[in-house]
């Protein structure tokens, strides 16, 4: 049975968010003394392109290539998503967060504000979609879709430098912070991912 262009992009989202999930624990687990708290995500692909002293994680190249692999996965999703539906804003911004995937796996932490540009568009928009697909979805999972978006949201407006991230994280460090961001932005990708799976012509 074909494919309707929903189940697609379900597919494409769900297999990206699955696969960064994976190898970004699996970074995580040859990285020595890593810390969920005190350590940024990004700090799992960190390389180094100047002199200097600088921590070159094992698996830099995996954690780095999921992140474009994933952004690519989202782009492509978007393609289907737009012919199913034809809610031009959702699309842009799913798309612009998947430029935002690209940009953070090609232009790693080494490459400083660069890389937090590219991280504060990924966090932005992933959010907004989280919310603004509300009502592409059916309850529970439109209620759950447009909480996860305001957790992701609130979360960054704590981490962002002079709201909060430099001297009050809530005890849960840099990196937990961060978590509060991204966590549920892909737990929101998979189960969205999933519903549009189950779409049919």
């Amino acid at each position: 049975m074909a494919l309707s262009n929903a189940a697609k992009a379900g597919a494409a989202f769900f297999i990206g968010g699955v696969q960064f999930t994976l190898l970004w624990f699996l970074s995580e687990t040859v990285y020595p003394n890593y810390s969920v708290a005190n350590n940024y995500i990004s700090d799992l692909g960190t390389q180094c392109p100047t002199s200097g002293a600088c921590y070159v994680p094992p698996a830099w190249w995996v954690f780095n290539s999921s992140e474009v692999i994933f952004g690519i996965l989202i782009l492509i999703g978007v393609v289907f998503f737009f012919r199913a539906y034809p809610f031009r804003a959702v699309a842009v911004m799913l798309g612009i967060a998947g430029v935002g995937l690209i940009g953070v796996g090609v232009f790693n932490e080494s490459f400083g504000l660069l890389h937090g540009l590219f991280s504060l568009v990924i966090f932005l928009f992933a959010g907004l979609s989280a919310i603004i697909t509300f009502r592409l979805q059916k309850p529970p999972l439109s209620y759950v879709s447009a909480l996860l978006g305001v957790i992701s949201l609130i979360a960054l407006i704590l981490y962002i430098p002079g709201t909060g991230s430099f001297g009050n994280t809530m005890g849960i460090g840099p990196g937990g912070l961060e978590r509060l961001i991204v966590y549920p932005v892909l737990v929101w990708t998979i189960g969205f991912g999933g519903h549009l799976m189950a779409v049919e012509d």
